[in-house]
């Protein structure tokens, strides 16, 4: 080709990754939850643990707090955000201690009687409707005029009172001003709960702009500062932390390497025509992730970056070994058969994370096969095209002479390598460090001041306990209602005793149907009831037939078919409910929120002592186990995966020396890489093992070209200025992934870069052959 046939291929293959990035950047769903990297349950509690995550009774919830000014400031800055924040679309309910009687639901509004306990020790009888009209007589010249006297007419006993305050949290803050606030009185308290879960950035994301616009709205105070927390706050801060740093890495390790490769090459054109296999895998990872999955998660898209460092090799392979007098095509036709066992070697490895069970994982699998596939297969059939033939043989190059002498001067001792990987696994096995890290809460990208904060927030609003839940089996919500109400009586001694500091029950809000159709039957009809109501007003400043709305209310309530669960999940304690009877796994559960468990082993025996229908679940137990059981199934998969690498290396190869030769250092490194890590304190989790799989194909690329270099000194020196160009940008990539602040990116970082430098080392001093060495 001449040199504008090979422009003009260049600039249509752009075109094409232009319009391949429109298309993918139109449909592609960004997920933040972080549910996908767990594991499949396989347990009942495991199943529960991660619904409860993003359903759960605190999942939900917003812990909102007001600071900076005087406490009557912020309690006016609270009663104005609530009232603005009750009109917002994708909320339930916001709470700041101040009674809203308006926020009862007309639906719900005829059935109070039959939702609240006052039929269960009182009767609508003549003495106590004069009592409860005194009373009203007493708040109508009080400061609570206001809020009482529109009700008076329709619920004479302000029944929608007493259930609105049976219905706030099991412990309440301190009262100032009629609001919620902190023991110090420097925080007014709002507890908030949106429609969406909590691990669904976009319904989270947009419960948070609209309550910071409304605070915005209403603050009129300038000192007045808001601050948000709970699980999705997290979840939003989770996704742009990590879709901003991927963003952030991927752009500086791409400026960083185009400088790097334009100085190897002393061109700048060889570097940006190697960007296009680049641009192809990570456009065709992220297509495969789109087409099979729907949405790709931040973890995942930040992970994509990390195959700048993997794809950039294929071409880096290419442009180290062209000489003059041999076309492009003739040195990829040369390369191509070890460059293919290096890129199918590798997804063979990632081909063991689909047999995973996490959906995270399987992801990454799918990006980084389609990706390397991608780059290997553009780099055989396109990139040469656009090459011209080469002026310069990196062979001669001076640097690169010289590191080929120090290499072939440094000694080889072979028994080395396997007392090596003796004291490794010997580290490994008997260090008095745990080896493993199964604290999933270790992998959030939040930071541990802002978890503390929402720690003391949630104390102080009595919000339930993320770590411990009461699971309540039985045959059907009937039987669940029933059994929950036996429970409240043991339960309120267990406040009394210390062991907790309160409770969510699904009867405090739905009680069960024989409940309900007892004290059904003990409202009087309608007949009767006028006589009572004659009788209560005699004497008092009310006429009887004002109370029209109140008879229509209680006739309606007489008549009506009795509450279910399905009937409430429409109106305002539809979220409540939800979230203590999910209906969303195999046995009908409830789950009993707690607050503030002080003693999980006297609460345990509590639910032992109730038989198998009645257990405490402890959701960091739970997950510790769901991820050490995951562990045992990835590693697993990896050993079979290992044997099918020896067999395709065995069909590649045809020698036993040469796989010994190209395998020997993969697994030394590795161990290495691992016992290394642990000596400086690292406790592995899953996304070191995806890093070991990452180094261990990386290494594998660089054994496979050591052993084909053979004892040819230029093909050696091509292959050392190759691959030393490959550590060093690989290197690059991954040490900026290092210094990520979210865990699961800097675990990556930091062990592939060390893997890399060892893979390195070992491959050109096993794998590499020096014609002064006998080899084995």
């Amino acid at each position: 080709m001449n040199p504008l046939q090979r422009a003009l291929l260049a600039m249509l293959w752009l075109a094409l990754l232009v319009g391949l990035a429109t298309v993918i950047g139109s449909r592609l769903q960004l997920s933040g939850d972080l549910r996908l990297f767990m594991p499949a349950p396989q347990t009942a509690d495991q199943r529960l643990l991660l619904g409860s995550l993003g359903e759960g009774p605190g999942s939900r919830l917003l812990l909102m707090a007001l600071s900076g000014a005087a406490p009557e400031i912020l309690a006016e800055h609270s009663q104005a955000l609530r009232t603005a924040a009750a009109e917002l679309p994708g909320l339930r309910r916001v709470m700041n201690g101040e009674q809203d009687l308006d926020a009862f639901g007309d639906a719900l509004l005829p059935f109070r009687y039959l939702l609240s306990p006052t039929l269960d020790s009182q009767t609508l009888d003549a003495a106590f409707l004069r009592a409860q009209l005194q009373a009203r007589l007493q708040d109508l010249g009080s400061p609570a005029a206001s809020l009482v006297e529109p009700w008076v007419a329709r619920d004479p006993s302000l029944e929608i009172l007493r259930l609105a305050e049976r219905w706030q949290p099991t412990r309440e803050p301190q009262r100032l001003f009629d609001v919620w606030f902190t023991g110090d009185g420097n925080s007014a308290l709002l507890l908030v709960e949106t429609a969406s879960a909590g691990f669904d950035p976009q319904g989270q994301q947009a419960a948070l702009e609209a309550l910071r616009s409304a605070f915005e709205f209403v603050a009129s105070d300038p000192a007045v500062q808001l601050e948000i927390s709970g699980p999705g706050a997290f979840s939003v801060l989770m996704r742009e932390r990590t879709q901003g740093e991927a963003t952030l890495l991927g752009v500086s390790a791409s400026v960083l390497l185009l400088l790097l490769l334009a100085l190897a090459y002393r061109s700048l054109r060889l570097p940006l025509l190697g960007a296009l296999p680049l641009a192809s895998a990570a456009l065709a990872g992220l297509a495969a992730v789109a087409a099979l999955f729907g949405s790709v998660h931040g973890i995942t898209l930040a992970f994509g970056f990390t195959l700048i460092g993997v794809a950039q090799d294929y071409p880096v392979h290419l442009f180290s070994h062209r000489r003059p007098g041999h076309s492009a095509w003739r040195t990829v036709g040369e390369l191509w058969p070890t460059l293919a066992a290096g890129a199918i070697s590798t997804c063979l490895a990632y081909l063991s994370f689909l047999a995973s069970g996490v959906e995270g994982l399987k992801q990454l699998a799918v990006f980084a096969i389609a990706g390397l596939l991608a780059a290997a297969t553009s780099t055989r059939w396109l990139l040469p095209a656009l090459l011209p033939m080469a002026h310069r043989d990196l062979a001669d190059a001076r640097l690169g002479v010289a590191l080929h002498r120090l290499l072939q001067k440094t000694p080889r001792p072979w028994a080395l390598a396997p007392l090596l990987g003796i004291v490794a696994i010997a580290w490994l096995m008997f260090s008095p460090r745990p080896l493993w890290d199964d604290n999933l809460a270790r992998l959030t990208p939040v930071p541990s001041e802002l978890l503390q904060r929402d720690a003391e927030l949630r104390a102080a609003l009595g919000a339930p306990d993320v770590r411990y839940l009461l699971v309540l089996e039985a045959a059907d919500n009937e039987a669940l209602l029933q059994a929950s109400e036996t429970l409240e009586p043991a339960l309120d001694a267990l406040v009394q005793r210390g062991v907790l500091g309160g409770f969510d029950l699904p009867s405090r809000y739905l009680p069960s149907a024989a409940t309900q159709r007892e004290r059904q039957t003990r409202l009087p009809n309608a007949e009767t009831l006028r006589a009572h109501l004659a009788e209560a007003t005699e004497g008092l400043p009310f006429r009887s037939a004002a109370f029209a709305p109140f008879l229509a209310d209680v006739e309606a309530a007489r008549s009506a078919s009795l509450l279910k669960v399905e009937d409430v999940l429409d109106t305002p304690l539809g979220a409540r409910i939800s979230a203590l009877l999910p209906g969303n796994s195999d046995t009908p559960v409830a789950l009993l929120g707690l607050v503030d468990v002080s003693d999980p082993a006297a609460l345990r025996q509590f639910a032992d002592a109730r038989g198998d229908s009645l257990h405490l679940l402890d959701l960091k137990a739970a997950s510790e186990a769901l991820a050490s059981s995951y562990r045992e199934r990835v590693l697993g998969a990896l050993l079979a995966a290992f044997v099918v690498l020896l067999v395709a290396l065995a069909a590649l190869l045809r020698s036993p020396q040469r796989v010994l030769r190209v395998v020997t250092p993969v697994v030394l490194a590795g161990l290495l890489t691992l016992a290394l890590l642990h000596a400086g304190g690292v406790a592995f989790n899953l996304f070191h093992l995806v890093a070991l799989i990452l180094a261990s194909g990386l290494g594998l690329d660089y054994a496979l070209f050591f052993e084909r270099a053979g004892s040819d000194a230029a093909e050696q020196r091509r292959t050392l200025h190759a691959i030393v160009l490959c550590v060093l940008s690989t290197g690059l990539v991954f040490g900026l992934l290092g210094t990520s602040s979210i865990p699961v990116l800097r675990a990556i970082g930091l062990s592939v870069a060390m893997g890399v430098f060892l893979n390195f080392l070992l491959a050109a001093l096993i794998a590499g052959r020096g014609a002064n060495h006998a080899r084995p």
